[in-house]
């Protein structure tokens, strides 16, 4: 098939990654990258590059030549860029979050549903080799059951201006919850409590937690205040207890057989206790190849518009994560409640 000729519009933070792994990627021919500062747009396509540079977005959506888009700009400019962009014919790819309201987001994913275009939410790390894994292990059984899904993602810093420490962090735990959990153990509400303790304005420290069907419960703490940076997932199983440190790249994944397991006796008339035994397995960490997200990201982006298929994280997945970071907003403004979604 030949290269998905693209564009990418914002040259700020995220852009010059997805400059970087388009100009990589065998599948994708890059043809344009536009900002509002051409400076900045012309650093990200490099000195020698022959890919057009512009200020202007109409230039892209103008171009028959270009066949889609992937926008790294603002989350309140996804809806206006991402529309002209499928109102123009382009397929679009949009960094998270989708949108910076769920009603944009619905609109976004509207048009392209309309268009018969495809929509992608970058949902970087759902296409790590650790986060593929876990998947593979959830669906497969490997873990059994899920009991609990137990996320921190803290750091010092960078402390936004415009959006809490809730829309800059969780959307990366929340696209990876909704991505490796099968619908019979999808979230059903969102608590959420924050705090502002240098006067931000909006919260720098923040705890999301989300029950989840089958009586199972996830939770999240995200910081921009702590003086050490920690990446890690625990996710509880029935069978198995899988660690995920993000931190450690000689071993991402432990995979625990170790637990508790409950045994209730057939004769309850006669004992009604519970007995209670501990599991205390062996640990496996398993191999996992070195591979660039971002790159099986333009990857992913180009197969599915040539196959005419729905990305893995197409723009319901992205959805799905607007109306979580909504209700976590809507449940702070209410005391820490459960919003149900």
């Amino acid at each position: 098939m030949d290269p998905l000729r693209v564009a990418v519009i914002g040259a700020g933070y995220w852009g010059p990654n997805l400059v970087r792994n388009f100009q990589a990627s065998t599948e994708c021919d890059l043809r344009s990258v536009c900002d509002l500062d051409e400076a900045r747009a012309r650093r990200a396509v490099g000195r020698y590059s022959t890919v057009k540079v512009t200020t202007a977005p109409e230039d892209v959506f103008g171009d028959p030549e270009i066949e889609a888009v992937a926008i790294a700009t603002p989350a309140a400019t996804h809806r206006r860029l991402a529309g002209a962009a499928l109102e123009a014919g382009k397929h679009v790819m949009v960094e998270k979050p989708l949108a910076s309201s769920v009603a944009e987001g619905e609109a976004i994913v509207q048009l392209a549903a309309e268009r018969g275009l495809t929509l992608m939410s970058d949902h970087t790390y759902c296409y790590t080799p650790s986060v593929q894994r876990i998947r593979d292990l959830v669906a497969t059984g490997t873990l059994g059951d899920i009991q609990y899904f137990d996320s921190v993602r803290i750091n010092l810093g960078l402390v936004q201006r415009d959006i809490d420490v809730f829309w800059d962090l969780a959307p990366h735990d929340l696209s990876i919850l909704d991505f490796i959990l099968p619908d019979q153990w999808a979230p059903v509400g969102v608590a959420a409590h924050g705090a502002d303790p240098i006067g931000a304005g909006h919260a720098c420290v923040g705890y999301l937690t989300l029950p989840l069907k089958r009586g199972a419960i996830a939770h999240i703490h995200v910081n921009w205040l702590s003086p050490t940076k920690i990446r890690t997932t625990i996710i509880a199983g029935s069978r198995r207890t899988l660690v995920w440190d993000d931190l450690n790249p000689t071993q991402r994944l432990s995979i625990f057989d170790r637990g508790v397991d409950l045994h209730v006796p057939a004769d309850t008339e006669a004992k009604r206790e519970i007995l209670v035994s501990y599991r205390s397995g062996e640990m496996v960490a398993p191999a996992l190849p070195e591979a660039e997200a971002l790159q099986s990201v333009v990857t992913e982006f180009a197969t599915a518009v040539r196959a005419r298929r729905a990305p893995l994280t197409d723009g319901q997945s992205g959805l799905r994560v607007l109306k979580m970071l909504d209700a976590a907003g809507r449940s702070l403004e209410d005391g820490g409640r459960v919003v149900p979604l």
